[in-house]
């Protein structure tokens, strides 16, 4: 079968034949793939940079995908085996499947950004009907459909922020209220978020970016003393985009109602990551099939992934690879 296969770490897929892989166990199953997106986790573990890098190789990469069951039943699956190929295994039971009306790009796309989304806004953020939220870095896949799901959710007011200033714009027609571009200078960036906090005070903050416009944001919410009650506020960061570190006091969080939390794999419970596959992605696959929920994809041959991979495709956009030629 072809596949992207990976021979050395930090280098790109080759599209190249590779053994068909066998199912073996009892709880796997053979899926014929037809799509499978290129996400920034892809990338790492491909680079050798994440702690859950490849150890054997050659090894075909892709750690999820869109495919067909044997008896034609259309599912989304992570795999056991890489899934930017022609076949790969999955384990029984532990698919979703996908509706009639959703296109398999689409599908294969959705759930890494319905992954930073809905589980940031709904089981870390536990947002709530009524609340104003603000999207950190509102510019890139995920943040788009976050600021989609937070109107979904109930969400009264929404808040973006970024410096992709198209994709800024963008987030009105998806349902922000304000936006708040990260380009101006930090005086005028905290000056607008506190006008903003005081107008509607920010119930939740989803949080892609971390760094600087953290700080900046801290510096807006935080309180000022005995007498300044403040709001209390909820940061879920889930990326880290303009940096892994921020400057915190002590006596910021000692002032302020203001609670930080991430979402990601590791701040998620087993029970959580089962009813992101049975109840959370069903519903979002649902709404993507009714055109309720837009993302931007970019879809090309598994034959080009060589070139594909270091490619750097729009922003606000998904690389979606297809098994077809």
């Amino acid at each position: 079968m072809k596949a992207a296969v990976l021979e050395q770490l930090g280098s790109s897929p080759i599209y190249k034949d590779f053994p068909t892989p066998e199912v073996t166990k009892k709880d796997q199953l053979l899926l014929e793939v037809q799509a499978a997106a290129v996400k920034n986790l892809d990338k790492l573990r491909a680079g050798g940079t994440h702690y859950a890098s490849y150890t054997e190789l050659p090894t075909i990469v892709g750690i999820d995908g869109v495919g067909v069951l044997a008896d034609g039943t259309r599912v989304y699956a992570q795999g056991v085996t890489g899934m930017l190929a022609e076949k790969a295994i999955i384990t029984k039971n532990q698919y979703t499947i996908v509706p009639e009306g959703l296109d398999s790009f689409t599908a294969a796309a959705l759930p890494n950004a319905v992954l930073g989304a809905a589980m940031a806004l709904q089981v870390r953020g536990k947002i709530q009907p009524g609340q104003n939220v603000l999207i950190n870095g509102a510019t890139g896949v995920t943040g788009l459909l976050a600021v989609q799901l937070a109107k979904y959710y109930g969400a009264k007011t929404v808040i973006t922020t970024g410096r992709n200033q198209e994709n800024l714009e963008k987030t009105k027609a998806l349902g922000a209220d304000f936006i708040i571009s990260l380009k101006q200078s930090d005086e005028e960036i905290v000056e607008q978020l506190k006008k903003q906090h005081a107008e509607t005070p920010i119930d939740l903050v989803i949080d892609y970016v971390w760094g600087k416009p953290v700080e900046l944001l801290i510096k807006a919410l935080k309180g000022g003393g005995l007498d300044n009650f403040t709001h209390k506020t909820r940061i879920v960061t889930v990326g880290s985009m303009a940096g892994e570190n921020i400057n915190l006091s002590s006596g910021v969080l000692r002032s302020s109602a203001i609670e930080i939390l991430g979402s990601g794999f590791g701040s998620l419970s087993q029970e959580e990551l089962q009813a992101f596959r049975k109840e959370i992605l069903p519903k979002m696959f649902q709404l993507a099939a009714a055109d309720k929920l837009q993302m931007g994809l970019v879809v090309d041959s598994l034959k080009n992934i060589e070139d594909l991979w270091s490619r750097q495709v729009g922003a606000g956009k998904r690389l979606v690879i297809s098994m077809e030629e």
